[in-house]
Protein backbone atom coordinates (compact mmCIF):
# COMPACT_ATOMS: atom_id res chain seq x y z
CA UNK A 1 0.00 0.00 0.00
CA UNK A 2 1.42 3.39 -0.98
CA UNK A 3 1.24 6.72 0.84
CA UNK A 4 -1.14 8.15 -1.76
CA UNK A 5 -3.59 5.30 -1.08
CA UNK A 6 -3.66 6.11 2.64
CA UNK A 7 -4.03 9.86 2.02
CA UNK A 8 -6.76 9.36 -0.60
CA UNK A 9 -8.61 7.10 1.81
CA UNK A 10 -8.43 9.70 4.59
CA UNK A 11 -9.05 12.79 2.48
CA UNK A 12 -10.94 12.01 -0.70
CA UNK A 13 -12.92 8.78 -0.86
CA UNK A 14 -13.29 7.90 2.87
CA UNK A 15 -13.02 4.16 2.18
CA UNK A 16 -11.68 2.10 5.07
CA UNK A 17 -8.63 0.30 3.63
CA UNK A 18 -8.20 -2.08 6.57
CA UNK A 19 -11.82 -3.20 6.78
CA UNK A 20 -11.27 -6.47 4.90
CA UNK A 21 -7.64 -7.20 5.72
CA UNK A 22 -6.25 -6.11 9.09
CA UNK A 23 -2.67 -7.03 8.09
CA UNK A 24 -2.52 -4.03 5.73
CA UNK A 25 -2.20 -1.66 8.70
CA UNK A 26 1.48 -2.62 9.10
CA UNK A 27 2.17 -0.50 5.97
CA UNK A 28 0.53 2.61 7.44
CA UNK A 29 3.18 5.38 7.92
CA UNK A 30 1.85 7.53 10.81
CA UNK A 31 4.72 10.04 10.86
CA UNK A 32 4.49 10.80 7.14
CA UNK A 33 0.68 11.03 7.20
CA UNK A 34 0.90 13.45 10.15
CA UNK A 35 3.46 15.52 8.28
CA UNK A 36 1.30 15.64 5.13
CA UNK A 37 -1.86 16.60 6.97
CA UNK A 38 -0.18 19.19 9.20
CA UNK A 39 0.27 21.43 6.15
CA UNK A 40 -3.48 22.13 6.00
CA UNK A 41 -5.27 24.57 8.26
CA UNK A 42 -8.29 22.32 8.75
CA UNK A 43 -6.20 19.26 9.65
CA UNK A 44 -3.36 20.73 11.70
CA UNK A 45 -5.10 20.22 15.05
CA UNK A 46 -5.77 16.59 14.14
CA UNK A 47 -2.10 16.11 13.24
CA UNK A 48 -1.08 17.74 16.50
CA UNK A 49 -3.29 15.33 18.46
CA UNK A 50 -1.70 12.39 16.68
CA UNK A 51 1.77 13.77 17.40
CA UNK A 52 0.85 14.01 21.08
CA UNK A 53 -0.67 10.51 21.01
CA UNK A 54 2.08 8.90 18.89
CA UNK A 55 2.03 5.80 21.09
CA UNK A 56 -1.43 4.76 19.84
CA UNK A 57 -1.70 1.78 17.54
CA UNK A 58 -1.56 2.49 13.82
CA UNK A 59 -5.13 1.40 13.25
CA UNK A 60 -6.39 3.84 15.91
CA UNK A 61 -4.45 6.69 14.34
CA UNK A 62 -5.77 5.81 10.90
CA UNK A 63 -9.38 5.62 12.12
CA UNK A 64 -8.98 8.95 13.94
CA UNK A 65 -8.16 10.66 10.65
CA UNK A 66 -10.59 8.61 8.56
CA UNK A 67 -13.61 9.45 10.71
CA UNK A 68 -12.48 12.79 12.14
CA UNK A 69 -11.52 14.77 9.05
CA UNK A 70 -14.06 16.01 6.57
CA UNK A 71 -13.89 14.80 3.00
CA UNK A 72 -11.72 17.26 1.09
CA UNK A 73 -8.88 17.25 -1.42
CA UNK A 74 -5.69 18.08 0.44
CA UNK A 75 -2.43 18.15 -1.47
CA UNK A 76 0.81 19.61 -0.19
CA UNK A 77 3.90 20.03 -2.35
CA UNK A 78 7.18 18.45 -1.28
CA UNK A 79 10.50 20.21 -1.67
CA UNK A 80 12.50 18.91 -4.60
CA UNK A 81 15.79 17.19 -3.84
CA UNK A 82 17.77 19.81 -5.78
CA UNK A 83 16.43 22.57 -3.55
CA UNK A 84 17.23 20.66 -0.36
CA UNK A 85 20.88 20.63 -1.46
CA UNK A 86 20.91 24.42 -1.11
CA UNK A 87 19.43 24.52 2.38
CA UNK A 88 22.78 24.79 4.19
CA UNK A 89 23.86 27.65 1.93
CA UNK A 90 20.61 29.55 2.54
CA UNK A 91 20.82 28.95 6.29
CA UNK A 92 24.37 30.28 6.44
CA UNK A 93 23.88 33.16 3.98
CA UNK A 94 20.78 34.58 5.72
CA UNK A 95 21.35 33.18 9.22
CA UNK A 96 18.04 31.30 9.02
CA UNK A 97 16.78 28.31 10.97
CA UNK A 98 15.76 25.13 9.11
CA UNK A 99 12.13 26.21 8.97
CA UNK A 100 12.90 29.67 7.61
CA UNK A 101 15.39 28.25 5.11
CA UNK A 102 12.74 25.84 3.79
CA UNK A 103 10.33 28.76 3.34
CA UNK A 104 13.05 30.78 1.59
CA UNK A 105 13.76 27.88 -0.78
CA UNK A 106 10.15 28.04 -1.94
CA UNK A 107 10.57 31.59 -3.24
CA UNK A 108 14.21 31.69 -4.41
CA UNK A 109 14.85 30.82 -8.04
CA UNK A 110 17.72 28.72 -9.42
CA UNK A 111 19.79 31.80 -10.36
CA UNK A 112 19.52 33.24 -6.85
CA UNK A 113 20.40 29.88 -5.29
CA UNK A 114 23.49 29.55 -7.50
CA UNK A 115 24.57 33.07 -6.54
CA UNK A 116 24.27 32.21 -2.83
CA UNK A 117 26.18 28.96 -3.38
CA UNK A 118 28.95 30.73 -5.31
CA UNK A 119 29.54 33.23 -2.49
CA UNK A 120 30.78 30.34 -0.35
CA UNK A 121 33.16 28.85 -2.92
CA UNK A 122 36.76 29.60 -2.07
CA UNK A 123 39.76 29.29 -4.32
CA UNK A 124 40.60 29.93 -7.91
CA UNK A 125 41.06 28.14 -11.16
CA UNK A 126 44.22 26.16 -11.75
CA UNK A 127 45.76 26.71 -15.16
CA UNK A 128 47.53 23.50 -16.24
CA UNK A 129 49.40 25.25 -19.08
CA UNK A 130 51.60 27.18 -16.59
CA UNK A 131 53.06 24.04 -14.93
Amino acid sequence: MELKDWLNSINVNKQNLIEGDKSIIKDYPPYIVNKCLSAHYDAILFANEMNISHYLDKDLQYHFYLHGLRKRKRYSPWLKKSKIEYIDYVKTYYGFSNEKAVEALKILNKEQLNFIKNTFEIGGKHDKSNN
